[in-house]
């Protein structure tokens, strides 16, 4: 800490002498951030819109309004997205996606998770001393996914070209949108860790600090991201020429992923990596592919809930859900002590078994016809029990649930080792948007990843840390190996009521993303609350268990809570044995959940915005 001290006393002078020659950029005029804001539901009556961002609803809108279908409008927002939200969520980084089609009445996947490089193993990181993935570096870098999602998405359901829907995000990125609240927090850096990341990754600063490290970025600042802009430009110019030379919309499309994965894109992205001892190669980036894939089902009375598959966590929503299927939660009162105790308990089983089986199931034996078994479901809401679990509970045994047997079975406890953190952190969270269209389609897309290490110098692409979500067990589920992708937290979701499409939802937030979204659901679904009214009310996350992200942080027996729900239930829960941590209220710690409701009885769409964040819904 004396060090730290001093070596501010000495760049102090020259921090004056930048204040009074630097200029800054400038505030835009009337800039009101809505986080923070309490607001009605949105309604529509022809489509609905909600997004982590005013800018990218209206993007979408436009797309709407322009005869473009919920696929289409998905695609531009999901851009704008990468663009004012880039540091939480970039541009090209994971996108894992749900799609509803009208037409067929089915909820499909897709895979929006890159893979490791080839050169990717866990001898590797260890022979290097590595006990955990290390972040703030190249080595952390997942081949990307987000292009793969959006051509796919384009040819397979769209009607727009790419060059048009990516258009509203150029624009955003060249004239430059106001810094929200949640920007400059992420970037809340220290000064001396502001130098330190110029230092470490010049680029990145450039790009975040517009070469500036001795400022602090200020709420309301315009911003802007030329770099990325001119890249999205070179992408549509790709499509716009193959279109000349006689090409089918889907060739044109298809000429756009090459460009990022085949041609100049992934050249730079091949030459940053060799310049920095990294692993992704040309070959990594060409023979990337993602794929269509049948979602996670699970139910609660009368409701379906869908996932992604299990390289995402989304399958803790519906199996949390089916655990508490027959547990009289209403008669315990909203928020109560009981309530929360019980729901916590659920969350804690469910993610005990993530931790035991959820990986990439193309590299790992996952009995999901088990873990989605009602019966299965049935046997451990019996472990619910009057005190806190105090550690992360025993895994189950579905496989005893399964249609098939496991290679092998080994029912000790979790394996769980705790890790100090002292890192640099500078971005986090992600995003999330949901749309329905008039004709009933619906979109469920949660982007995420964070500028912690080296961008692409002259692209504006952030490959993110996604790797820090693989384990250097070779026993986790979620082990590092080449080809494979990592468990990743974001889990977009869907809810279908009766059969027909109920409700298209998602949020930011790592670990607390399935346990945001289960609260806001049974808030509407058990304690029949107006769904803005429900996103809005207090939430409780469990933190039993090491965080998904390397280094794993862990807090056995904890459970934190926002503050008007502290101040109410925090006694009570500490005699049940938790060790329970205050929050503040409409802390983006708690997920910033944003949902798209069709209300058929009543002939219209609800959009819902969590006020935790920047989130905007808007329909008509």
């Amino acid at each position: 800490m004396r060090a730290r001290i001093q070596l501010l006393f000495i760049f102090l002078p020259f921090v004056f002498i930048f204040q009074c020659l630097g200029s800054r950029r400038p505030i835009v005029s009337g800039y009101v951030d809505p986080q923070g804001s309490y607001r009605d539901v949105s309604v529509g009556k022809k489509y609905m819109v909600a997004t982590g961002n005013p800018l990218a609803t209206k993007a979408a809108m436009q797309v709407l309004d322009n005869g473009g279908n919920a696929f289409d409008a998905a695609v531009a927002a999901l851009l704008v997205l990468n663009v004012t939200n880039g540091e939480a969520a970039s541009f090209p980084s994971v996108a894992p996606t749900l799609i509803y089609e009208k037409k067929s009445g089915q909820v499909k996947s897709y895979i929006g998770a890159g893979i490791a490089p080839n050169k990717a193993t866990i001898a590797f990181f260890k022979d290097k001393g590595y006990d955990v993935m290390p972040k703030n570096s190249i080595l952390s870098q997942l081949i990307p996914a987000s292009p793969d999602v959006i051509i796919r998405l384009l040819q397979d359901h769209g009607t727009k070209s790419f060059s048009e829907l990516v258009e509203p995000a150029i624009q955003t990125a060249e004239e430059g949108f106001p810094a929200n609240r949640i920007l400059v927090r992420n970037l809340d850096l220290p000064l001396y860790k502001r130098l330190g990341f110029t230092i470490l990754m010049p680029y990145n600063s450039e790009v975040y600090l517009d070469k500036k490290w001795w400022y602090s970025i200020r709420e309301g600042e315009l911003t802007k991201r030329m770099d990325l802009a001119n890249t999205w430009k070179l992408m549509a110019k790709e499509e716009k020429v193959a279109l000349k030379k006689g090409f089918s919309r889907k060739q044109a499309l298809e000429a756009v992923r090459n460009y990022f994965y085949k041609g100049p894109i992934s050249d730079a992205i091949e030459k940053l990596h060799k310049e920095k001892d990294g692993l992704i190669t040309k070959e990594d980036l060409a023979n990337y592919s993602g794929g269509w894939e049948i979602p996670v089902s699970g139910t609660f009375k009368d409701y379906q809930i869908l996932s992604n598959q299990t390289w995402t966590q989304g399958a803790v929503v519906p199996m949390i859900l089916q655990l508490l299927d027959g547990i009289d939660l209403k008669s315990m009162g909203h928020n109560s002590p009981e309530y929360i105790h019980t729901v916590s308990q659920a969350i804690e089983l469910v993610i005990a078994d993530r931790e035991k089986y959820f990986g990439d199931p193309k590299f790992v034996d996952v009995p999901l016809d088990g873990l989605m078994s009602k019966q299965y479901a049935e046997m451990r809401r019996k472990l619910i029990q009057k005190t806190a679990f105090g550690k992360t509970p025993p895994f189950g045994n579905p496989w005893a649930f399964s249609k098939r047997k496991p290679k092998e079975f080994h029912s000790q406890a979790n394996k769980v080792e705790e890790h100090s953190v002292n890192e640099i952190k500078y971005g986090k969270d992600t995003t999330y948007l949901s749309i329905i269209d008039s004709a009933g389609n619906a979109v469920s897309l949660t982007p995420s990843d964070f500028p912690q290490s080296p961008m692409v110098p002259g692209t504006g692409l952030t490959l993110g840390i996604r790797m820090t979500q693989f384990r250097l067990d070779p026993n986790h589920p979620s082990s590092l190996a080449p080809g494979k992708r990592p468990r990743i937290t974001p889990n977009p979701g869907m809810v279908l009521k009766n059969g027909k499409l109920w409700m298209s939802f998602g949020t930011p937030g790592g670990d607390v993303q399935s346990q945001a979204m289960i609260q806001f659901f049974l808030n509407v679904v058990v304690f029949g609350k107006d769904p803005q009214k429900a996103v809005e009310a207090p939430r409780f996350r469990s933190v039993n268990w090491p965080d998904s992200f390397s280094p794993h942080a862990y807090k056995p027996g904890g459970i934190e809570l926002e503050t008007s729900l502290y101040q109410l239930v925090s006694d009570s829960l500490k005699e049940k044995g938790y060790k329970v941590y205050e929050k503040g209220n409409l802390d983006n710690d708690f997920g910033a959940v944003c949902a798209v409701l069709n209300d058929s009885k009543n002939n219209r769409l609800l959009g819902v915005a969590d006020p935790r964040e920047v989130s905007w819904a808007e329909g008509k």
